[in-house]
């Protein structure tokens, strides 16, 4: 925008002021009103914000005092970074604002008011006090809307795990922000971190992580995932996969290169974060591949690329205790790259996990030929998120996960043993894990959308008139935006330089004419843009097959399934047999379970009918959360005479408690 920083400036706030107004208003109006009014003012906040999100780049908005609460001033102040991360996720949620919800007519809106709003103080409040609030507002928000989408015992049950797993983020942020001192200016937080000692400090770290581990689903956080997602619509997923995980991402990257500064252990602790986020991306996907259900295996995938991306982090964090700040602020920004388009692929798929739900009347990944009855804006749509979320040029995901691979490649740089072999090794989980992602996508849509059953024919014409316009143009939207998204990347990453914090002057050296380089041409290149000329060219292949069919006859014959003719249409690929051979191969990871029913007919050999039930056990809950559900339960029930009833026990209490309070003023050291 050719206007002077402070105008702009400006405008952005006032834009984001006005988004907040609708977000607010959508929320009122969905409590007392309950009709579609409430979506139209979401979308309208969503279309605003991104408008202040480009009067405020590419430098970032400058601060501004939104409320006083006596000595202290709540400062709103989005930086680069997060405006870069926030504008890609508004697209998927703009329309996610308009198609969410209409299941209930009341409290999906106030739950999504609540998530931008939340996401919203995340990315721009200066303080820890508000930030909190925020941090809390933006997870209520999130269960709220899935509680909309389905009311049921068992979604309750899997928002409670997601509550309470992020309530331990929580207290780990809570911690995090006492551990810092008094002033909770974010601005003060980098002095007061280099005043703990070695391990005070190493344990401070290791706070902000798991705080907003607890919402990026880095392991063991990711087993809430699937549940809650599962246990909600497509669009609530678009949000929660887009801006509310974008803004977890920048907080945690805010914490560990803006306020940790460059320790004597910065490697070591580099090193815990690539750990994580490798075995994160590898174990999230691995249960991705063998879900059934479009949601939850979403879901998992979510999971992975926030891995993929705190992957990015650690080595920026290696980078940075080698003295390597250009590859610190490559390695930053390239996760920043890699989220930016994972929320319009991700967001892509959501909404197309809705619309195979309205076709199909569930979320069960199946062939159910539904291409064949749906409209083309489908599957065009879907094809680019599932190809970017597989790293399939040209898509972003190729691009992003290229520049991360280039990225750890340049290991050869530190002067470390240890460090070296880290990153060498986060290459390899790298690599597998986009092995099993491009696994998973061809599932999603080799037997989710392409896959043909002709036993479903009939009832899939019946529904195919159920997706709208406006499910059909989001789709396509969204999913055109990925390739457009890495085809331009060439033109406006070198704007970038702002948000990459240690190194200002190195998204500027990610380009080089016209193509994408890591820091040096030199080193490895792509262009994007010859691709997308150069990709199309392969379609001649299929169509020269296609002409040669005329000359050369094709010899039909019908599937093979056990000798048997007329049950040829059940030996179509299930969800289970497209990945059942990994399934078997990581058995010691999955730990699989067969349930198998039969009921008969009267005499035991006349066979009525046969339920087969799959699943695999989660790697931590047996391990981890089941024993601290047991601990909590068996505290509460010796502690339940406290509940007695009597009120002289009560003021007891409160006398006991108020005691203890006094006591502390009174030996608390005030210097």
């Amino acid at each position: 925008m050719n206007l002077p920083d402070g105008i702009a400036s400006f405008l952005a706030l006032t834009a984001f002021g006005l988004a907040a107004a609708c977000w607010v208003l959508a929320l009122l109006a969905d409590l007392f009103l309950g009709s579609a009014l409430p979506r139209g003012l979401l979308a309208l906040g969503c279309v605003l914000a991104a408008v202040g999100a480009l009067w405020g780049l590419p430098s970032g908005s400058v601060g501004q005092t939104v409320l006083v609460l006596g000595d202290a001033a709540v400062v709103f102040h989005p930086d680069a970074a997060a405006l870069w991360l926030m504008l890609p996720a508004l697209l998927p949620a703009f329309f996610a604002s308009l198609l969410g919800g209409t299941a209930h007519t009341r409290g999906w809106a106030a739950g999504a008011a609540l998530s931008l709003l939340g996401a919203l103080g995340v990315y721009g409040l200066q303080d820890g006090a508000s930030f909190l609030i925020a941090w809390e507002v933006m997870g209520f928000g999130g269960a709220l809307m899935l509680l909309a989408d389905h009311r049921s015992v068992q979604a309750g049950h899997d928002n409670l795990f997601m509550l309470a797993l992020l309530e331990v983020g929580g207290v780990a942020l809570l911690l995090a922000v006492l551990m810092l001192g008094q002033s909770l200016a974010f601005g003060t937080y980098a002095l007061q971190w280099t005043q703990w000692g070695v391990a005070s400090a190493f344990f401070l770290g290791l706070l902000w992580l798991v705080g907003f581990g607890a919402k990026l689903g880095l392991l063991p956080f990711y087993e809430w995932y699937p549940g809650a997602y599962g246990s909600g619509g497509g669009a609530s997923g678009a949000l929660m996969s887009g801006v509310v995980m974008n803004a977890a991402y920048f907080a945690l990257g805010r914490a560990l290169l803006q306020w940790m500064g460059n320790p004597p252990w910065l490697a070591d602790f580099g090193v815990v974060v690539l750990i994580v986020g490798t075995f994160t991306a590898i174990l999230a996907i691995l249960y991705a591949f063998q879900q059934s259900d479009w949601r939850r295996l979403l879901a998992f995938s979510s999971a992975e690329n926030a891995g993929v991306a705190v992957t990015a982090l650690g080595a920026a964090l290696v980078f940075r205790a080698g003295g390597e700040d250009m590859l610190s602020a490559l390695a930053w920004t390239v996760g920043m790259l890699h989220l930016m388009g994972h929320s319009l692929a991700k967001g892509t798929l959501f909404l197309s996990a809705d619309a195979a739900a309205a076709l199909q009347g569930n979320h069960h990944l199946r062939q159910s030929a539904i291409l064949r009855h749906a409209p083309l804006t489908l599957g065009l749509g879907a094809v680019f998120g599932a190809m970017s979320l597989a790293a399939m040029p040209p898509t972003a995901g190729f691009v992003s996960e290229w520049y991360l691979f280039q990225s750890l490649f340049h290991d050869f740089t530190l002067k470390t043993d240890g460090s070296r072999i880290a990153l060498a090794l986060a290459g390899a989980g790298m690599a597998l894990t986009a092995a099993i992602a491009l696994a998973t996508m061809v599932k999603v849509f080799g037997v989710g959308l392409l896959g043909q059953n002709e036993a479903h024919t009939a009832h899939h014409r019946k529904h195919q008139a159920t997706l709208t316009p406006l499910q059909r143009w989001s789709i396509l939207i969204t999913g055109l935006a990925v390739p457009a998204f890495a085809v331009s990347l060439v033109f406006w990453l070198p704007e970038m330089g702002a948000a990459a914090w240690t190194a200002t002057q190195t998204p500027g050296q990610m380009t080089h004419d016209g193509l994408l380089v890591p820091l040096s041409a030199g080193f490895a290149f792509i262009s994007p843009t010859m691709l997308v000329i150069v990709v199309p060219l392969l379609a001649l292949i299929p169509l020269a097959l296609v002409w040669g069919r005329r000359r050369f006859p094709v010899r039909r014959a019908p599937l093979w399934c056990g000798g048997e003719d007329y049950a040829a249409h059940a030996g179509a690929t299930t969800a289970l047999s497209f990945s059942n051979a990994l399934r078997v191969f990581y058995n010691f990871v999955y730990r699989p379970r067969n349930a198998v029913a039969r009921q008969f007919e009267g005499k035991p050999y006349f066979l009525k009918e046969l339920q087969f039930d799959y699943s695999q056990a989660p790697l931590f809950g047996p391990l981890l959360f089941t024993p601290s559900v047991n601990a909590v339960q068996w505290l509460a029930r010796r502690l339940r005479f406290l509940q007695n009833g009597l009120m002289n026990a009560y003021l007891a209490y409160i006398g006991i408690l108020l005691v203890v309070i006094f006591g502390l003023v009174l030996v608390w050291p005030t210097g």
